[in-house]
């Protein structure tokens, strides 16, 4: 925690904040209702991340219309984009995690660095206020918000302008199944358009889905 600790942009008055930001759910005190783990940060975080980019983005590209500026939004606070961020920062080796999780690999998994780099802003706005936590997201997310000029499309996005293109409608998404346990889920999703279908999984509905989505695309002949 200590290296990680040192390449934030903010000195925690309250280090017990970075702790629980870091603490996997599994990890986590059962008699104290696991109240202790990064959940709640996370919550918090996930609200102040949200926050910070649509301001930035509004100063960033002021020509642009608001459906534009939520495409990009909508990539930028993805998982996709939070786990590389969170994966650059060196957020996996030091979650607290227990042994049985640190076999299974669960460092490395998306969601979960997700998870506690979101938790790790929420812990950096309780602790600093909102520009402790601008600092951070305007300096790690730098490369990605001055990617493509273009806005990027997801893949359901993208699926959906192919088949409303075609008159064919709107894509349909059915949940297959849900597997694991609570804090490592793994979901199934299937898409069907145009006659055709394929599935996708994710460590929660979306991921499934958008996956699913860039599944049935290639599958189309449209990705």
């Amino acid at each position: 925690m200590a290296a990680l600790a040192a390449r934030l942009p903010h000195r925690f008055q309250r280090p017990e904040l970075l702790l629980q930001a870091l603490t996997h759910r599994s990890a986590a005190d059962p008699r104290r209702q696991m109240l202790d783990s990064n959940e709640r940060l996370e919550f918090v975080g996930d609200r102040v991340l949200a926050l910070v980019m649509a301001e930035w983005l509004a100063e960033r590209f002021p020509q642009e219309r608001e459906g534009d500026l939520g495409k990009r939004l909508a990539v930028l606070v993805a998982q996709d984009s939070l786990a590389r961020v969170a994966a650059a920062l060196g957020v996996g080796p030091a979650l607290r995690v227990t042994v049985n999780e640190e076999r299974s690999g669960v460092r490395g998994r998306a969601s979960v660095l997700s998870d506690a780099l979101e938790a790790m802003l929420g812990a950096l706005y309780l602790d600093g206020g909102l520009e402790a936590a601008r600092a951070l997201i305007r300096r790690e997310w730098d490369a990605l918000l001055e990617g493509p000029l273009r806005p990027p499309v997801s893949p359901k996005s993208r699926l959906q302008e192919w088949t409303l293109g075609r008159g064919l409608g709107l894509p349909d998404y059915v949940m297959m199944s849900t597997t694991g346990p609570s804090h490592s889920p793994v979901f199934v999703v299937r898409a069907v358009a145009a006659g055709q279908e394929a599935e996708g999984k994710g460590d929660n509905k979306r991921a499934a889905e958008q996956a699913a989505a860039e599944r049935l695309l290639q599958i189309l002949g449209a990705a």
